[in-house]
């Protein structure tokens, strides 16, 4: 098991496949339970609960790392507001009034942002062939979304909530760039103060929101959902994903969020009885085939 994990722990890609495995299911579950869960309490929930779940493991590396934390308070505000606050209340906002398959294509634009605020930030030069390579991908999830018919993809129509995660891809976006400026403390130190701050900076909101206009009502759908949500999309996925951009790059670790259209096809097969069929058998060459690209880029140097 130890040997496993320490595998694990040194694949950015092994890493980058689970972090995209667990968000897609988030959206799934975020689609699911728009009706019973408000947004704001969603994403209250899930930080909450993923800080109390961490915590215990992170408290010894919290104490040794606090003077660090401390001195890179600012960062650390930053970070958490963009890629713990922000990003994932606007996305269970925009699932209120838009698909799943609309929100896993809106999420498949970031590799191409990252690129782009890597560039405006630190002037880190985009090169053909990381342009090649989220093209093919952009191709194969074009494929999955629209299955293969150019009616199809021509006849999404875009509603507010494409607009609100859309801003919250960007959000992220910029949040992985940033991720460079994190403080070099231990991952769970790292971990426990981005939730802490995430959802101190959330609970103004959720009161509003559950004193105004809709509280949470404990059903067991909804808390069987804020549990996954707070164990897979949250603790797992940030420990994956802040590893792997720390490994790799946020550029190539950004190509891999293009395996969010393929898995959510997969989880709606089996969760919602969906058929696999030809074009989502496409997409997945095309999208393997621009990650296989941006790996040969890395390779490369």
């Amino acid at each position: 098991m130890a040997a496993a994990f320490t595998r694990l722990w040194a694949s950015p890609a092994l890493l980058l496949v689970f972090t995209t495995l667990f968000w897609s299911g988030n959206f799934v579950v975020g689609r699911a339970v728009h009706a019973l869960v408000p947004p704001v309490a969603l994403a209250f929930w899930r930080w909450t609960g993923a800080l109390l779940l961490v915590l215990g493991f992170a408290w010894p590396h919290l104490l040794r790392d606090r003077e660090a934390l401390w001195k890179s308070r600012w960062e650390m505000v930053l970070l958490s507001a963009l890629g713990v606050a922000t990003f994932n209340t606007l996305v269970y906002f925009g699932l209120r009034t838009t698909t799943v398959t609309n929100g896993v294509l809106m999420q498949s634009t970031m590799p191409v942002l990252i690129l782009g605020v890597s560039f405006l930030i630190y002037r880190e030069r985009v090169r053909w062939l990381q342009l090649a390579a989220v093209g093919v991908s952009l191709g194969g999830v074009a494929i999955i979304v629209s299955q293969g018919s150019w009616e199809t993809l021509s006849a999404l129509a875009l509603s507010p909530g494409d607009l609100l995660i859309f801003l919250a891809v960007c959000s992220y976006a910029v949040y992985s760039v940033l991720l460079r400026r994190r403080p070099q403390v231990h991952p769970l130190s790292f971990l426990a103060a981005s939730f802490a701050l995430g959802g101190a900076m959330l609970s103004p909101l959720y009161l509003w929101e559950h004193l105004a206009i809709r509280p949470l009502h404990p059903e067991p759908v909804v808390m069987a959902a804020i549990a996954y949500v707070a164990i897979f999309p949250s603790l797992l996925s940030y420990l994956c994903f802040n590893r792997a951009v720390e490994l790799a790059g946020a550029n190539r670790a950004g190509q891999f969020l293009h395996l969010m259209p393929l898995f959510g096809s997969i989880l709606a097969a089996i969760f919602l009885g969906e058929r696999l069929q030809a074009h989502h058998l496409a997409g997945a060459a095309l999208i393997a085939a621009g990650i296989g690209l941006a790996s040969l880029k890395a390779a490369k140097g």
